[in-house]
């Protein structure tokens, strides 16, 4: 049968439905999931066509991902986070949605208390367990959408589950139902995706849900979660570990819109950002993110670096604040103890400083030259250096200028006497075997010593 995609605007072939392979014995991919080693990359080299969404946008998992993987926050922490969540996502919701529990007193607290700050962005959802009672109180607490756990790939329908794949389906389905039936749209979570029986689960399961959906007349959204970071965003890689191929063939043989069509990423692979790049190319509408990437084992998708790929690949911000990331992570220390690494891209402390003198002698002259981008206006965060044994007079003569905040024309450089004087004392310092950088307090110090009330920080 030909259809008329109202994606591609070409006749396509719908005549073959994928239907569900209830097999005897589980499918754990040995050839490509050998335990005992890496796990393997196949090609097939099979291209699946680039067909990025009108509207692309991204979701928050770190009040249930998040949280689960740290010290569990306090009510006002989540406030809080909310309300700089919906700072950065600007005017026109590019931040759309955040998930929280619902199954605690203080869970339902914090749930309410940004409930009544009226803030149309994010949207509060909630992750629940499938039972009657929590879909009753996500319709009482007034939540439109809730994430349902339904696990497919066979290590967990066997293993965890200790199902069959039919039953599995049928529960999962039952379990949709109820949601319905309380008048609550399901957001579906395709646990371990990239481990999972592509055609013979995934496809004929979520077709299932799409009817489901038809007859209920309500939407269900499918969140493609790459649990164990599996995924891998090249072109021409094998199921079930392509990005492209899981994204398209979701929207392809299960007819599922890229607006209700969620990826989630784990970093175990050093592969969450670019795997959620790929799925916004190939299709999805929303890639789910955490702040700071917190979540479990190595991590979710950092939001924040998912802020800077939108801008990238739309060519604008669309309004979010991206000076508020800094906020965010200052909160995160501040507020919480949270150490975050310091090399760590955007919110780390070192992420714009560099320790080569001849790095600071080039951003002495125009920091555009060592710099990713305007840092100080799109992040409030100034280049800095650090100073230690290569710094050289040029580093020296830029910590001062940015330390001392100093204008252009009371900048000092590299000949001028308290640059010399500091330098000497510095090349004493690591000629009496000092290893570590030279602290603020130490430069500070040895600057009034040099030049008593010169600066003023």
């Amino acid at each position: 049968m030909l259809e008329l995609s109202n994606k591609t605007n070409l006749l396509e072939q719908k005549n073959f439905k994928y239907a569900l392979k209830d097999v005897a014995e589980p499918n754990l991919y040995r050839d490509i999931y050998n335990y005992s080693d890496v796990p393997k990359v196949p090609f097939n080299h099979r291209r699946v066509p680039m067909g990025m969404p009108e509207e692309i946008w991204i979701t928050d998992t770190s009040l249930r991902d998040g949280q689960q993987s740290v010290e569990p926050y306090t009510v006002q922490q989540i406030v809080e986070l909310y309300k700089l969540m919906s700072k950065l996502s600007g005017p026109y919701g590019i931040i759309r949605q955040t998930e929280f529990f619902v199954y605690s007193k203080k869970d339902r607290t914090a749930l309410e208390k940004c409930q009544e700050l009226g803030l149309k962005f994010p949207e509060i959802t909630t992750w629940i367990r499938a039972t009657k009672e929590d879909f009753k109180l996500v319709r009482d607490l007034g939540i439109r959408e809730t994430g349902i756990l339904v696990s497919c790939s066979d290590y967990h329908i066997f293993k965890k589950l200790k199902m069959t794949r039919k039953q599995a389906m049928d529960h999962y389905l039952a379990t949709i139902k109820e949601a319905f039936a309380a008048g609550v749209m399901p957001r579906c979570h395709l646990e371990d995706i990239t481990r999972a029986d592509f055609y013979g689960f995934v496809v004929p399961f979520v077709n299932e849900l799409m009817k489901l959906s038809t007859e209920a007349k309500i939407p269900v959204k499918i969140r493609a979660c790459d649990t164990m970071g599996y995924g891998v965003p090249y072109s021409e890689v094998a199921l079930p570990r392509s990005v492209p191929g899981i994204i398209y063939g979701l929207q392809h043989y299960s007819d599922v819109p890229s607006e209700m069509l969620e990826w989630h990423g784990h970093n175990d692979f050093y592969k969450a950002v670019a795997n959620a790049s790929a799925a916004w190319l190939y299709g999805a509408s929303a890639v789910n993110c955490s702040l700071l990437g917190i979540g479990e084992r190595t991590g979710n998708i950092p939001l924040e670096a998912m802020v800077m790929e939108y801008a990238s690949l739309r060519g604008s911000l669309d309004g979010m604040d991206t000076t508020v990331i800094t906020e965010i992570a200052e909160f995160f220390e501040r507020e919480m103890g949270y150490k975050i690494p310091p090399m760590t891209p955007f919110i780390g402390e070192n992420f714009n400083a560099t320790r080569a003198g001849i790095h600071a002698d080039g951003m002495l002259k125009d920091e555009e030259i060592y710099n990713i981008f305007n840092t100080e206006k799109l992040l409030n965060r100034k280049p800095t250096v650090l100073v230690s044994k290569t710094s050289g007079l040029a580093g020296i003569a830029y910590w001062i200028n940015g330390h001392y905040h100093l204008t252009k024309e009371n900048e000092v450089d590299k000949k001028d006497e308290v640059v010399v004087r500091l330098k000497e004392w510095v090349d004493n310092e690591y000629e009496n075997d000092r290893q570590t950088s030279i602290s603020s307090y130490e430069l500070v110090e040895q600057i009034e010593k040099i030049a008593p009330g010169r600066f003023k920080a």
